[in-house]
């Protein structure tokens, strides 16, 4: 049974930082491309970062460019975003998805992720 938990979301103050973790269980975690997604209050769900299964290729959404960065820990099962100069723009549930093509590209497409975790909130105050 795959499972996907995310921790590290909380409530931070605009400009500050938050780093998110996303601990896989269940899969051959080094062969799926992973995603975070997030999702608004009224809005669609969408992509923020990708990174694939070999670490070496990352996509990045325009809107965080910059300003976050994906990695991942393929030893732990781990998938990790780092948010700086957090906005208030970026409050929303933040999930993390599994892609279980091993490709070299990183899908943004939210429809093309098998897995995905139940999320955690992150709130920026102004």
């Amino acid at each position: 049974q795959v499972q996907l938990v995310e921790s590290g979301g909380g409530l931070v103050q605009a400009g500050g930082s938050l780093r998110l973790s996303c601990a896989a269980s269940g899969l051959t975690f080094s062969t799926y491309t992973m995603g975070w997604f997030r999702q608004a209050p009224g809005k669609e769900r969408e992509f923020v970062a990708g990174i694939a299964w070999s670490g070496r290729s990352t996509a990045y959404a325009d809107s965080v460019k910059g300003r976050f960065t994906i990695s991942r820990d393929n030893a732990k099962n781990t998938v990790y975003l780092q948010m700086n100069s957090l906005k208030p723009e970026d409050t929303a549930v933040y999930y993390c998805a599994a892609d279980r093509r091993a490709g070299s590209v990183v899908p943004q497409s939210r429809y093309v992720y098998d897995f995905w975790g139940q999320g955690t909130q992150v709130t920026v105050s102004s």
